[in-house]
């Protein structure tokens, strides 16, 4: 892996190489084997919090990492294509449109001892405006190679809070265009629930259940790219202990290698609808 600039990053896209890289800030990873017509993301596995934060900070570095995703750039690093945010939310949420992507509280608690300066604040929002220019550069070149894309949106929740039984899978599908690709969707919930889990984790998928698909990411694709259809895939922490933060690397792996099958044939059927 080699550590780039966003610029020299975009640059590669443009020019249709192939490369593993960090970007010079570390604030993301991207690997690109080969220009497929399917993206993998995992953009709240970060757990990075700069040391200039740590003091004004009121969240545990514990409360943080519960609410990130952890392991889910593990469960799909495998793929062609591989977008990873290396930041805690907690800096900036990718997931979040920029006047809201850095916090003043955060899951009712409030973030910081001081509010967070000006300056500060806008280092984490230049991130946030980098990793999206990297993402349209990416959506755009394979869209432009082959008519469409399909992203694999991989994130987590933790399922232990809930005091109602929730799935093992969740998708959100409440701003993809339903019409068009409702179908694809209830092929990928099929093919979720089929995955097998090392720990007899009783498996189910949904769709809308615990989570709709409001994110940041899938809107902002979906908006500004009309042939990509984005799969916000949700899994529930079973691969892990959220309250002892444990994760069960069995279980994500078995998670990796199941999807190392299913991903390539959901982005195989996807292909043929959308040549039809």
């Amino acid at each position: 892996m080699e550590k780039l600039s966003i610029e020299a990053i975009i640059k590669k896209i443009k020019n249709e190489d192939c490369f593993h890289a960090v970007s010079d800030d570390y604030a993301l990873t991207l690997k690109i084997d080969s220009y497929v017509h399917y993206v993998c993301s995992a953009i709240h596995d970060g757990h990075q919090f700069r040391t200039e934060l740590w003091d004004n900070c009121l969240h545990s570095a514990y409360e943080r990492w519960y609410e990130e995703d952890p392991a889910t750039k593990a469960m799909i690093e495998s793929h062609p294509i591989v977008v990873a945010g290396c930041d805690s939310r907690f800096e900036y949420d990718l997931n979040r449109p920029p006047e809201e992507a850095v916090f003043e509280t955060a899951w009712g608690k409030q973030l910081w001892k001081q509010p967070l300066p000006i300056p500060m604040k806008a280092k984490s929002l230049k991130k946030h405006a980098n990793f999206y220019r990297v993402v349209s550069a990416l959506i755009q070149k394979i869209e432009e190679k082959h008519n469409c894309c399909i992203v694999f949106d991989m994130h987590s929740y933790n399922w232990k809070r809930w005091n109602r039984e929730v799935p093992t899978w969740n998708l959100g599908t409440s701003n993809i265009d339903n019409k068009r690709f409702g179908f694809l969707v209830e092929s990928w919930r099929k093919r979720l629930s089929q995955i097998q889990f090392p720990n007899k984790t009783l498996q189910t998928a949904n769709i809308n259940d615990t989570f709709q698909g409001n994110g940041y990411f899938l809107k902002y694709i979906t908006q500004n790219f009309k042939n990509t259809l984005v799969l916000a895939t949700e899994i529930a922490k079973v691969y892990g202990d959220e309250y002892q933060q444990i994760i069960y690397p069995e279980v994500v792996d078995a998670i990796a290698n199941q999807l190392k099958v299913s991903i390539p044939e959901q982005a195989t059927e996807f292909l043929k609808h959308i040549s039809k």
